[in-house]
């Protein structure tokens, strides 16, 4: 139970800071992602990030791209299952710039995928162009998901030490 309302209070609380005023792409999903992948039960790991998504975009608004955020985000919770057997400042902080590449990579071939061709043609110079253009938002991103891993995942290794019995049942199931 005790689990069950901890993995609830995660994805209200992701959803809610979407609904909050923040600069473009500094939200902590890919963190609640990422870490819920290390420190989280297996089978809940996942539900956290997409739970989170799918609650904020009742309020605001599905797009065409979903598929490739919400997939970046599922990736990002594997990264998390990778890094869970070593958890360690270097580790995670690598783990989220992976993670944010991650979701520059998806994402934006999602918007050159699903375009019509108004803005990027359907050739390598497309793609390019469709990239180049979306590095501005990538530095917002980076930022962000540095800076929500340190919290998310800082607040998970404070509770380890303080109820050390968490840390043994949170990864019972790696």
């Amino acid at each position: 139970m005790k689990r069950l309302l901890l993995t609830m209070g995660l994805i209200l609380a992701a959803a809610a800071t979407r609904l909050l005023p923040h600069p473009p792409n500094v939200t902590p999903l890919a963190a609640m992602a990422l870490a819920g992948g290390i420190y989280l039960d297996k089978r809940f790991s996942l539900i956290v990030p997409i739970a989170a998504m799918f609650l904020s975009d009742i309020f605001l608004g599905f797009h065409q791209t979903m598929p490739f955020v919400y997939g970046s985000f599922l990736l990002t919770g594997l990264v998390g299952w990778m890094v869970r057997r070593y958890r360690s400042v270097a580790w995670i902080a690598g783990a989220a710039i992976a993670s944010s590449t991650l979701f520059f990579v998806v994402t934006n071939f999602g918007v050159w995928i699903l375009d019509s061709g108004a803005f990027y043609p359907k050739s390598l110079g497309g793609l390019t162009a469709c990239y180049v253009a979306a590095i501005p938002f990538f530095r917002n991103t980076l930022l962000g998901d540095l800076f929500y891993t340190a919290v998310v995942c800082g607040a998970f290794e404070l509770a380890d030490r303080i109820l050390p019995a968490a840390s043994a049942s949170r990864v019972s199931n790696s």
